[in-house]
């Protein structure tokens, strides 16, 4: 799978170590940013991401911040995304089977590293169970 994967200043220890954890289950990586811990803007990556995620261009996206509140609601302002915070793997399966989100965001200050990448392991490997709703969405943003 093609993955985005972008994050903020705060978001990067973990973006660094998804990236890794994303390329050894043989996903191809397509990273947005940013690229140290120096401080930045979240939504001049974060937005590319999501672009890229919208367009089709990688199949799913992986936002990281402080806290993931705002990647999430920068990315849920592209037309197509479903950017869901998860803060634990049944938050992120739930995100998945219930929401179809094609994007997933996770804040660095509030969980351990091994943590994270469960939550990324439980959204990558749950499917969409369908549903009306995620249609009805689509549908209302048109």
């Amino acid at each position: 799978m093609r993955i985005a994967l972008a994050s903020d200043h705060a978001g990067f220890r973990y973006k660094t170590a998804v990236a890794a954890h994303l390329v050894d289950l043989g996903h191809q990586v397509v990273d947005f940013g940013t690229d140290s811990e120096e401080p930045v803007d979240y939504p001049d990556f974060v937005r590319p991401a999501a672009l890229a995620v919208a367009r089709g261009e990688c199949e799913r996206g992986i936002v990281l911040g402080g806290s993931g509140n705002g990647e999430a609601m920068a990315a849920n302002r592209v037309r197509g995304v479903r950017c869901a915070v998860a803060w634990n793997g049944e938050s992120a399966r739930l995100a998945r089977a219930h929401n179809d989100a094609n994007m997933l965001s996770i804040g660095q200050r509030l969980l351990p590293e091994q943590e994270a990448l469960a939550i990324v392991d439980a959204w990558l490997t749950t499917p969409f169970e369908g549903g009306r709703h995620v249609a009805r969405i689509e549908k209302l943003d048109r």
